[in-house]
């Protein structure tokens, strides 16, 4: 049998659950001044920058320069535009009409506090003011919980996710920083400590061959190739700037690669020059170490990271890895591999 004092707890727990129901339920499609945008007033064209902040602690900062986008930290290196211009008009669609909570101790629990959230997004306006939106924890399907600062209420909202909207560089330029065709390259000199290794051909359908081969030594067309492929098409993890720094080891390259081209009877020389292995910046004390290498294009004022792995490589290859090897020898028939006897 119930006693008077369950009864009482359980009142309590049900009025818990009511509570908790009107509070954190999703509220249906809205009447006309309940689906006012988030951002009101807003407008595209008078935004004149952008601070993206993670939970990690990674920012970017993007600023509009004429009709373009730039990174002002990076000397101006060129933003894709078309990225900034999709993510505002994204936060120009949100719309208030999924109202999940009123209650400033909910905020933490949904990562939109303005200590805790998953993305932070400042927008400097032509005016002079900021307008701040936080980016939360999914609400299920693609649906991210937004709150914008100084306001407590806290919406659901399917025009952005935390995840599109980046806090790093490389999110936002185009980290193809280097490429030219691979079937117009017809020359690859790559110099480091290993020594300079020279290739050519007369064509792009044509086989390499390698300066200095000895009448004994193969060259592993496979090796070129994949050599090749590098140093055609070279992404970067992002720009560091203009400035020549001497810990950037430009001086005294660690690898120096030349291509030349020929399209249309006209040839083209590039250089590609590896510089210093530099580690990257930790967020905690705990975090594990993480290099790049310091990138120069004969193509760009900018130097850029790269990765450690393409860097390896480029410092690290030899004449033995442009050779091919001979096939093990295949034992005759009825005869048996000897074997040294111990006494």
């Amino acid at each position: 049998m119930w006693t008077r004092h369950n009864q009482i707890l359980a009142g309590i727990l049900a009025l818990q659950i009511v509570i908790a129901i009107v509070v954190f339920w999703p509220r249906g499609a809205a009447s006309g001044s309940q689906a006012a945008p988030l951002l009101a007033d807003f407008k595209t064209e008078e935004v004149v920058g952008l601070t993206i902040t993670d939970r990690d602690d990674n920012v970017v900062e993007l600023t509009k320069n004429g009709q373009d986008w730039i990174l002002p930290r990076r000397d101006n290196y060129p933003v894709v535009s078309s990225r900034v211009t999709d993510l505002l008009a994204k936060l120009e669609r949100i719309r208030t009409n999924r109202l999940i909570t009123q209650t400033e101790g909910s905020h933490r629990q949904l990562q939109v506090a303005a200590d805790d959230f998953n993305r932070k997004i400042e927008i400097k306006m032509k005016d002079g003011s900021t307008r701040t939106v936080y980016l939360g924890t999914s609400g299920g399907g693609s649906a991210t919980h937004v709150r914008l600062a100084d306001q407590k209420e806290v919406y659901l909202t399917g025009e952005v996710l935390s995840w599109d909207v980046g806090a790093t560089e490389s999110s936002w330029v185009e980290t193809l920083f280097f490429t030219v065709p691979q079937t117009a390259t017809v020359g690859i000199t790559l110099q480091n400590a290993q020594g300079t290794f020279e290739f050519e051909r007369p064509n792009g359908e044509s086989e390499w061959t390698m300066k200095g081969l000895a009448p004994d030594e193969k060259l592993a067309q496979d090796s070129v190739q994949d050599l090749l492929s590098q140093v055609t098409s070279v992404r970067m993890e992002g720009p560091l700037g203009k400035a020549k720094q001497e810990q950037y080891g430009i001086d005294n390259p660690q690898a120096v690669i030349t291509l030349k081209t020929k399209e249309g009877g006209q040839e083209k020389r590039y250089t590609l020059t590896v510089g210093a292995k530099l580690e990257e910046e930790s967020k905690t004390p705990e975090e594990a170490k993480r290099y790049y290498y310091v990138l120069r294009s004969s193509e760009s004022p900018y130097f850029v990271r790269i990765s450690e792995f393409l860097g390896n490589n480029l410092i690290n290859k030899k004449r033995a890895d442009f050779l091919a090897q001979p096939p093990t020898p295949t034992p005759a028939p009825g005869t048996s591999t000897p074997t040294t006897s111990q006494e």
